[in-house]
């Protein structure tokens, strides 16, 4: 096994005091807080509880999953005739 592939011998000194986020498995106010970091736009609680309100998959347990939910958003933008061109 490489470096690069043997398991961490525990959490990362930059890691210490983070709970790790699991993007299968976000509660709604983790998802806005990821998707705007990673986004550069803002996307809030209320913007990601309209899209579930709109059809958005959600787990059992209320969280998102981020693959599934970027999946359906693209259904949605090519559903609606296009990307949202900036």
């Amino acid at each position: 096994m490489t470096p690069e592939h043997a398991p961490s011998s525990g959490p990362s000194p930059a890691a210490q005091g983070m709970s790790r986020l699991n993007p299968a498995a976000l509660p709604v106010p983790d998802a806005a807080r990821v998707l705007t970091r990673l986004g550069g736009k803002a996307v809030t609680e209320d913007m990601l509880l309209a899209d579930i309100d709109a059809g958005a998959p959600t787990n059992a347990d209320g969280t998102l999953n981020l693959v599934h939910y970027a999946a359906w958003l693209v259904k949605e933008m090519a559903a609606s005739g296009g990307g949202g061109g900036d």
